[in-house]
């Protein structure tokens, strides 16, 4: 019926002009919350949503996917109302999921599968039909939804690990609609992605797309390579036949909104940031460190480098101070509660044992922090210590680069950060080499202008 409906319309003999584009993730770009029975609208943090939201904004399109609230957890009438606001004001349109949605589908096939997997933590992997059963009812749902607004010459781009199975399902009802997937993560080697159960069905799904986008060239070369040996569809330069059908695989480095992050330090609220917190630093030399909380981000290895740091410099005590931001995420996922727990102690620990009445090492905050604030800290940092074990791109380096505006400032990557294969003026290290880490640190401190 999707198919006759979308063909009867191409086929009308109206002439329509260049479609819509129709963005699909898991969250919306528009973060909703509801306190006391009234809804709420922010922006949704995160690197996906920062990346995209210009575009949306510039752009004839929709985005499709999750706003955030339950739907068991608010009435018919209040889903109305959030589901007409998203529509007028922020060009979303919002897919219904309820908790049994949320912990078999997002908590536990793609944040206890996917995820670890993709981020070569196969140990953390827990294979259950039950959550891949999940995964595909709920990528029916995003497509029941994204197929109720297409229309002709519409472009359909579809984004990240948790909708997987969306291409090939548009692709069966709509043919002749273009459709791109960029996938935001790391794409693991053949050896590690075979040992998915539903393997063939996850690259069933991506070969729906026309063009197939990874961050960097090893990811793309590892799909290439798993297609080829687990699907038996051979490629050349980039390009996969499927039955009649070119699909493309390319490499696109996300960056980011370059004039909003090197325009707000002249901003009067960010200038007001970055007064109050040279008062309240005091004169120190920030390090700075922004990450969601994760396992994949290195968050353990980057404070062990730091207590690393000031066993070995001890001239640097009480000149230099790290502030670090965790961002809360997946907080019922135990991985992570636990990481929550080792990580308040490691700074405690730390703070502990170096810190004095009028000194503390580490400045720690659990929260997301305001684009204001944010940036402001990315203008006053002389360093940035962006260590993860394995991360698809990082966003952080690259907003970090654009609001120094002083110039003052110097990255500290890990290797295995897709931002890596580009930034490569930065000091590059070894992730999981503390006493490496520990010595950038000191490096960056004494470059010269």
């Amino acid at each position: 019926m999707i198919s006759e409906r979308f063909t009867a319309k191409r086929c009308s003999g109206y002439n329509y002009p260049m479609g819509k584009i129709i963005l699909v993730s898991n969250r919306l770009a528009t973060s909703v919350k509801v306190r006391e029975g009234e809804p709420t609208f922010s922006p949704s943090v995160g690197g996906l949503a920062t990346g995209l939201s210009s575009l949306h904004a510039q752009e004839d399109s929709l985005w499709v996917g999750w706003s955030g609230v339950a739907e068991d957890d608010i009435t018919p009438e209040l889903s109305r109302r959030i589901a007409a606001s998203l529509r007028s004001e922020h060009k979303s349109v919002s897919v219904p999921l309820t908790h049994a949605d949320l912990d078999q589908f997002y908590y536990g096939f793609c944040n206890n599968i996917i995820w670890p997997l993709f981020h070569y933590f196969p140990t953390y992997v827990e294979y259950d039909n039950t959550l891949w059963e999940s995964y595909v009812a709920v990528n029916k749902r995003f497509f029941e939804q994204v197929a109720e607004l297409i229309e002709p010459e519409d472009y359909v781009w579809i984004h990240d690990y948790q909708l997987m199975l969306l291409p090939d399902l548009v692709k069966d009802a709509f043919p002749d609609v273009k459709i791109g997937f960029f996938l935001h993560i790391p794409f693991p080697s053949y050896e590690l992605f075979r040992l998915l159960p539903w393997r063939h069905e996850i690259l069933t799904g991506l070969l729906g797309a026309d063009l197939i986008g990874f961050h960097t060239y090893d990811y793309a070369r590892h799909f290439l390579s798993s297609v080829r040996r687990i699907t038996g569809f051979e490629h050349n330069m980039a390009k996969i036949m499927r039955e009649h059908r070119l699909i493309k695989v390319d490499v696109f480095p996300m960056g980011i909104d370059y004039e909003k992050y090197s325009t707000a330090p002249d901003r009067p609220e960010v200038q007001d940031g970055i007064k109050r917190m040279r008062s309240e630093l005091e004169g120190q030399r920030l390090i700075l460190s922004v990450d969601r909380l994760d396992y994949s981000k290195g968050i353990l290895q980057r404070l062990r480098a730091f207590q690393r740091f000031l066993e070995t410099q001890r001239d640097y005590h009480e000149k230099v101070s790290m502030v670090m931001i965790v961002a809360p995420s997946r907080t019922e996922v135990p991985q992570y509660i636990e990481l929550k727990r080792v990580i308040d102690e490691l700074v405690g620990e730390i703070n502990g044992t170096y810190g004095t009445i009028s000194w503390t090492p580490i400045v720690y905050f659990y929260r997301a922090f305001p684009f204001e604030e944010l940036t402001a800290l990315y203008y006053l940092a002389e360093i940035l210590l962006v260590t993860p074990i394995r991360d698809g791109m990082n966003l952080i380096a690259k907003e970090y680069i654009a609001a120094n505006t002083q110039k003052r400032g110097v990255v500290i990557l890990s290797e295995t950060a897709g931002a890596a294969r580009e930034l490569g003026e930065a000091l590059i290290v070894n992730s999981s080499n503390i006493d490496e880490i520990a010595d950038s640190i000191l490096i960056a401190l004494e470059l010269p202008l």
